[in-house]
């Protein structure tokens, strides 16, 4: 029985080439754990100032530097803005347009890219194409002839009122990301389903929507931080206080407590509380989810 030797000089060689490669990627790593440092101080900054200037009276807001700690916690800073501010009646209005809104719109959507993805009709692409154009279109383009249109309708200061327009600026988008998605799941199980004499509806509910829970966990998350933080169209087809989301009550506490920045900071932190629930409830899908469908398998 022979044994064969490699030669020195070829395993010196392997070796030899080999440390260069680990001492790039160490350096690599290395670079992005400070980019990812580096990145989390400019996200984490604003966050600091605002809690920080929350719990100060206004006095220390002024005359203290900008991230010094409160030499007196002021925590009557929350209830004064929570009732001043009317954050309650905004918190509601937003909460009932959002939680109206986003599944609505999502259901809308994910019918449409699944006929667009999984029935086969002519011109179906000419019809994607005109999504995709559709999700390019700014919403300052479309605020005039919107507020006519709703104004005629006699929906101004109403939920419906923001409701369908929020609606209808959104689908483009979702259909596009949800058709991508589609196309992923492996056409055999509708051939499956078709066999079994299962309908496209059947198919749409039993099989396609549970198999795209990690993208619609995704757009839910993305959808509802987009519509609880929407400005431009609220601003002008809610012109009643009564009617106003968070965002315009928040502008609306701004203009009437302008030098308060405790109380200000303060209905600030409180307006995202909703927000970041919502991510916690759906975080776990929404790494996998988040970019569902920009890739096909």
């Amino acid at each position: 029985m022979s044994t064969v030797i490699a030669p020195a000089s070829r395993v010196v060689g392997q070796s030899a080439s080999q440390e260069p490669r680990r001492g790039r990627r160490n350096y690599i790593r290395i670079g992005l754990w400070i980019a990812l440092v580096l990145s989390l101080i400019i996200w984490m900054l604003p966050l600091v100032f605002i809690l920080l200037t929350s719990l100060k009276t206004e006095a220390d807001a002024i005359g203290t530097p900008v991230f010094s700690l409160p030499t007196t916690f002021d925590w009557a800073n929350y209830p004064e803005a929570f009732e001043s501010g009317n954050l309650l009646g905004a918190g509601i209005n937003s909460l009932i347009i959002a939680l109206i809104k986003v599944p609505v719109g999502l259901l809308i959507s994910a019918s449409a890219a699944f006929a667009i993805a999984r029935i086969k009709f002519k011109r179906n692409r000419i019809l994607l194409a005109a999504m995709a154009i559709g999700a390019m279109v700014p919403v300052q383009v479309a605020i005039a002839p919107l507020f006519q249109v709703v104004n005629s309708l006699g929906l101004l200061n109403t939920h419906i009122g923001v409701i369908l327009p929020y609606i209808g600026f959104g689908i483009p988008y979702q259909i596009f990301i949800l058709y991508g998605f589609f196309r992923q799941i492996p056409e055999e199980l509708d051939e499956s389903a078709r066999i079994d004499g299962a309908s496209y509806a059947r198919l749409f509910w039993q099989i396609i929507l549970p198999l795209s829970g990690p993208a619609l966990a995704a757009l839910f998350i993305l959808d509802f931080v987009a519509t609880w933080n929407e400005y431009g169209m609220a601003l002008v087809l809610l012109q009643s206080s009564d009617s106003w989301t968070v965002p315009l009550a928040l502008q609306g506490f701004q203009s009437q407590y302008t030098s308060s920045y405790g109380p200000i900071n303060a209905f600030t932190i409180m307006s995202v509380i909703p927000v970041v629930i919502v991510y916690l409830l759906f975080q776990r899908y929404f790494v996998s989810g988040a970019f569902a469908g920009s890739v096909k398998g």
